[in-house]
């Protein structure tokens, strides 16, 4: 659930990740810590956190021709000599990075529409002040991914959508358009690779820094995994209803299912919530990566 080492420095704590500041690098520690509308919950998810490093590992290898990335090594003796002899705990589950200033938006791309953007798509036939055209259905997948971008919130707070012009006021407009073109290709790349493995990937987000060194901009953060996705079983996919999922939905149906008002603290998950939820995150990991 979290980490502590003797001798090194204490983490900045994020909903998931511990992250460990080396100077010009970050270890990057994924714990199984799970997070549900914006609150961490008290229990984690067995394996949760491996699974995660190990698809974002994945992802990286895979699209670092449109996009570099912040990956160094996930070998754990290419880490800081005072992290060797806790290889045990590290192993599979961290990722040694450059270190970037981090872009204020978060890089949603939207290929099916569900979750918030169905919710918005009912009430103004648009997501993120982009008119879609009429008699579209949950689940739908989209003529063309669109990018909906959102602001990156503090912990505890919601991330809210917004126009691509908001975007453009934050960071610019040559920058949010590059992000935009890149967060496409991105989710392009991977919904087609994805779909030869029997997932569909409705939807992701991406998050890019400047690295410090190079003053490029790269893929930073997680590369769509299940928390950052929306993953759904694609020889179950039936347009019209929401969708089975790999992802950690299972979570925010439970937690929806027994009326949490979505505020800390947060309600103690059963057991069978737990279990299921460990091995809809396993089964991804297995279709993507085998």
């Amino acid at each position: 659930m979290q980490t502590n080492f003797d001798g090194v420095v204490s983490p900045k704590r994020g909903k998931v990740r511990d992250i460990y500041d080396l100077g010009n690098r970050l270890l990057i520690i994924v714990t199984d810590r799970v997070s549900a509308f914006d609150v961490i919950l008290s229990e984690g998810i067995p394996g949760k956190g491996v699974v995660l490093n190990q698809i974002s590992k994945y992802w990286f290898d895979k699209t670092s021709d449109i996009i570099p990335n912040h990956l160094i090594s996930t070998d754990v003796d290419d880490y800081p000599e005072e992290f060797h002899r806790y290889k045990d705990v590290l192993k599979g589950r961290s990722m040694l990075v450059k270190k970037t200033s981090p872009l204020p938006v978060e890089c949603v791309v939207r290929g099916y529409i569900a979750g918030s953007g169905w919710k918005e798509y009912k009430d103004s036939q648009s997501i993120c002040g982009i008119p879609l055209p009429s008699g579209i259905v949950e689940s739908a997948r989209l003529q063309t991914p669109i990018f909906t971008p959102s602001t990156k919130a503090e912990i505890g707070d919601h991330d809210e959508n917004i126009t691509f012009e908001q975007t453009v006021d934050l960071i610019g407009r040559e920058l949010a358009e590059k992000l935009r073109d890149i967060s496409i290709a991105l989710y392009s790349k991977a919904r087609d690779i994805a779909d030869g493995k029997g997932i569909i990937i409705a939807d992701t987000k991406f998050e890019f820094g400047i690295d410090q060194d190079t003053e490029e901009l790269i893929l930073i953060d997680e590369a769509l995994t299940p928390d950052s996705s929306r993953f759904w079983p694609k020889d179950e996919y039936e347009p019209g209803r929401s969708q089975k999922s790999f992802d950690k939905q299972f979570v925010r149906d439970y937690l929806s299912s027994i009326s949490w008002d979505k505020t800390p603290p947060p309600p103690p998950l059963p057991d069978e919530v737990i279990s299921g939820t460990s091995e809809k995150y396993r089964e991804a990991l297995h279709r993507l990566v085998d």
